[in-house]
């Protein structure tokens, strides 16, 4: 089974928070474990690439900096969300145990405030490391072998979440005709809710080789199938709603680490399921980025 991070107790978060030296101004998870959870809503994060060194900084970002920021203004909120999924690229470069620790250690407080987590990887993830540092919660067999896949189901909408790493630090991915085949034959089998596909490459063409290698069998695959309704990605770093010819919304999540370009923004988004679609809105840590705040009501294509 894919890694998911259930909650813990107050008690097992402050013995985890002294032994790690985690005194990061975590005083606000201790008082929101009992808060009411929006059920429909979704904390969104993309691209972390947490190091070891929590003072490492890359094209002028603290990494570490950042996803504290992310955490204690998801938990700030007047209702925290439902879950937080992240969508790879989890650790800096090469997905060493030591990022994983530090990752496990940043997230600590979200997790003591009573959010579940579910975690995909990216290209900069390294999966024996990962699996190492952070064991299954549930022991069932994964449903695709060698991969991170998992369907998530909840009262209005089906997560589908996929592994494109292929190889660490090569930049394309790909998800395998094993674990496309699982995708197919679980969609099948859920028909009738929406589904959202949550995997880390974007897509990918002839002219674009840094993003998802079998794109063409993916969009076979779901494109043909109404519920899917939804691609969500990271990788590229960048801000981006768009649509596929066959109406699939394509959303491109913000980095949470650091950016490419200087007038993207790095943050999060959340994401709000609505019976006919999926809102969503720009968390930028930059408060004076326009698009900070900035809602889109994503209507799904028909059955």
């Amino acid at each position: 089974m894919p890694i998911h991070l259930p909650p813990f107790s107050r008690r097992a978060f402050l013995k985890r928070s002294m032994l790690a030296g985690a005194g990061l101004a975590l005083a606000p998870s201790l008082t929101l474990a009992e808060q009411a959870a929006e059920t429909e809503s979704w904390a969104l994060l993309s691209d972390p690439h947490i190091a070891t060194d929590a003072a490492r900084v890359v094209r002028g970002i603290n990494m570490t900096g950042h996803l504290i920021a992310v955490g204690k203004e998801v938990l700030e909120r007047p209702e925290r969300p439902a879950g937080l999924l992240i969508c790879g690229d989890l650790a800096y470069n090469q997905g060493t145990p030591g990022d994983y620790a530090q990752l496990l250690t940043l997230l600590h407080p979200m997790r003591a405030a009573g959010l579940p987590m579910h975690l995909a990887l990216g290209n900069h993830d390294h999966r024996t490391n990962f699996w190492t540092a952070l064991p299954a919660e549930d022991p069932t067999p994964r449903p695709v072998a060698d991969k991170q896949t998992a369907l998530l189901q909840t009262r209005k909408l089906n997560w589908f979440m996929l592994d494109s790493l292929e190889k660490t630090r090569q930049t394309p991915g790909e998800l395998g005709a094993a674990q496309l085949h699982w995708l197919q034959t679980t969609l099948d089998a859920h028909p009738a809710k929406p589904a959202v596909i949550f995997v880390h490459h974007n897509p990918g063409s002839a002219e674009n080789t840094g993003a998802l290698k079998d794109t063409a069998a993916l969009l076979e695959v779901i494109r043909p199938r109404r519920q899917v309704k939804a691609w969500i990605f990271g990788h590229t770093h960048v801000w981006k709603l768009a649509e596929d010819s066959s109406g699939i919304h394509l959303v491109n999540l913000p980095a949470v680490g650091y950016v490419f370009r200087p007038d993207a923004p790095s943050g999060w988004v959340h994401a709000t399921v609505r019976d006919d679609g999926l809102s969503v809105e720009l968390r930028s840590l930059d408060g004076q980025h326009p698009d900070h705040g900035r809602k889109f009501n994503l209507v799904w294509r028909p059955a």
